[in-house]
């Protein structure tokens, strides 16, 4: 085995073994030392492979991003012909189940340090863009006259009100509407911001 097949084992075996500790005891249990011992390696190694712990959460996210957008477009495809409006609310039960069934790694990629003065890797950018863009398309044949970065907007703008539903729903907030009343709260947003005479 070359030094580049062991260097990626390890990638690959590190960010296994984050990704279930993340998702049995959150971003917060996650400690190099412990990763290492788990891993078989120094804490030095990790650090060859990953920049800090930090990147070694982004790269788990990208997984989850990638297992959000396949639940999603799970639940789009069982909508099947349903109008745009529909098909969102499908996405947006697609959105809400996973983070009911996987609410750690949902909560991790909302608890990486990031902003928009971060330097953040294209392949992360390109991940949470992919997710975006499932979105996207319903939206531009419920509003075809708006170009794409206006699209984009409203994309941003509805994941914003779900992701808030959602994220108070399961959190038990006092703000929160009841957590069997999310689904039809999602329901209401979807359906009255797509309505024509919105703007």
């Amino acid at each position: 085995m070359t030094t580049a097949d062991r260097r990626a084992s390890l990638r690959e075996n590190l960010m296994e073994l984050a990704r279930k500790q993340i998702e049995a005891e959150g971003t917060a249990s996650l400690k190099a030392r412990n990763l290492a011992r788990a891993a078989g390696c120094s804490v030095g190694s990790i650090y060859n492979v990953f920049g800090d712990m930090n990147d070694l959460v982004m790269a788990v996210n990208v997984q989850t991003f990638r297992a959000l957008g396949q639940a999603v477009m799970g639940e789009v495809q069982k909508a099947g012909t349903a109008d745009p409006t529909e098909r969102m609310i499908a996405m947006a039960e697609g959105y809400l189940q996973f983070a009911i069934d996987h609410p750690l790694l949902w909560r991790a990629l909302f608890d990486t340090e990031l902003t928009v003065e971060t330097e953040v890797p294209d392949w992360y950018l390109e991940s949470l863009d992919r997710l975006l863009a499932i979105i996207d398309a319903p939206l531009k044949e419920t509003f075809p006259d708006l170009d794409d970065s206006e699209i984009r907007v409203r994309t941003r703008a509805l994941f914003s009100s779900v992701h808030g539903i959602v994220l108070l729903g399961i959190e038990r907030r006092i703000s929160a509407v009841d957590h069997d009343r999310m689904s039809e709260m999602i329901q209401f947003i979807l359906t009255s911001a797509t309505r024509r005479n919105v703007i």
